[in-house]
């Protein structure tokens, strides 16, 4: 009998509903044609294109025309961060960020001080969140960008997103936030958080890889990231990539659909995992916000353990997990997330990410937990450092 897949790692990607994938397959074949071409056959796909970016518009409280279709998140940082230092250029060249960010934000920041860009990035507290009095000293005069996460793809800590955008509208300069994690996640007005820019990513909430988008704010002036043609008028060069889009538009009328239901329901679930984890497996630590978090995200460290052995028995048992971020996978460096808030080296390779989707079921998460007991307990009485550290809890007594 096949193995049945426990999956608990939608922070890395999340599979297409079949709605979605319903929705892109005319794309794919019958309503093949180009957007830009002028005869009816294209017209069908430039009408689904742009019924796509009204979906996401709504879904952001915004201007469709304020929405400009991407590669994915990776691609909408790099735009964000790198034309938008070029285009102000005349106002200053300092950028504040976060030293939990991407590495789709990091990597760039580190880009652009080649250039001779400067950045600044602000500590975060033991849970992850920046402090504002620290971003306020932060800012210089020739300060022109603000680059936050509005959720930390790692341990799910949920930033002070509208405080930070109020104080970047007041002291006009520009906000930008990678909302890849939070994007259908969480509830986002773009209006009411003074955001000017958004990246997001469509595999992150139920739909296709390869495509996501970045929301600019009207009266930005934003150059063209890719340049060889006018698309997306005339700021992201190349033929768009209309099933993705199109599979994009679908996966965020759905999930904007039951978001409410859902934040509910994967609140509850995560709750009681975080409750069982840390009550069942001693020397273990939430690492985040226990609050202030995604509705999906928990992230623990399990002293006296190695986090990729972890994740290898897990997989022996169908288990489908992370240390942390996919895109950092394989690197034998702790995380610099984990490093950020503060932990040890040693505490910070013991961690798991475990992040729950519309699918994960009570019955899924309690199987989870008792193959991580199982596997700790195997992975501790293996360990020097765990037998040393009983035998000095057995002397103190």
């Amino acid at each position: 009998m096949e193995k049945k897949i426990i999956y608990l790692d939608h922070a890395a990607t999340t599979p297409a509903r079949p709605e979605v994938i319903e929705a892109m397959i005319p794309y794919l074949g019958e309503y093949y044609g180009n957007p830009s071409s002028i005869y009816e056959l294209a017209g069908i796909s430039k009408k689904a294109v742009a019924q796509a970016r009204q979906t996401v518009a709504k879904a952001l409280n915004c201007d469709s025309k304020e929405i400009y279709f991407t590669g994915g998140g990776s691609e909408a940082d790099n735009w964000a961060l790198k034309e938008a230092v070029q285009s102000y250029a005349n106002r200053g060249r300092h950028i504040i960020t976060s030293k939990i960010e991407h590495h789709a934000i990091l990597h760039t920041c580190k880009y652009l001080e080649q250039k001779g860009y400067f950045v600044t990035y602000l500590n975060v507290d033991e849970n992850g969140i920046i402090n504002l009095k620290e971003l306020q000293a932060a800012i210089r005069p020739d300060t022109i960008l603000i680059s936050i996460m509005f959720a930390n793809n790692e341990i799910g800590t949920l930033q002070p997103i509208k405080e930070i955008g109020q104080i970047a509208r007041r002291h006009q300069i520009l906000f930008h936030t990678d909302a890849v994690q939070a994007f259908c996640q969480v509830p986002i007005d773009v209006e009411d958080l003074k955001i000017d820019l958004l990246s997001a990513s469509g595999h992150k909430f139920n739909g296709p890889k390869g495509v996501g988008f970045l929301y600019i704010r009207n009266g930005l002036k934003l150059h063209s990231f890719i340049h060889g043609g006018g698309q997306e008028r005339h700021r992201r060069a190349g033929t768009e990539n209309v099933p993705g889009i199109v599979g994009l538009g679908k996966a965020v009328e759905l999930a904007m659909a039951d978001q409410e239901e859902r934040m509910d329901r994967e609140t509850k679930l995560r709750d009681y995992l975080l409750d069982r984890v840390l009550m069942e497996i001693p020397y273990t630590r939430i690492n985040g916000h226990r609050r202030l978090r995604l509705p999906n995200n928990a992230n623990f460290s399990f002293q006296f353990i190695e986090g990729e052995a972890l994740l290898i028995m897990l997989d022996l048992k169908g288990i489908c997990a992370s240390t942390g971020s996919a895109c950092s996978a394989g690197s034998v460096d702790p995380s610099h997330v984990l490093l950020a808030i503060g932990l040890p080296n040693d505490i910070a390779r013991s961690s798991l990410r475990l992040t729950l989707g519309r699918e994960t079921t009570k019955e899924e998460i309690d199987k989870t937990i008792d193959a991580i007991k199982e596997i700790v307990s195997k992975l501790r009485s293996m360990s020097s450092a765990y037998e040393d550290f009983v035998r000095w809890r057995g002397n103190r007594r």
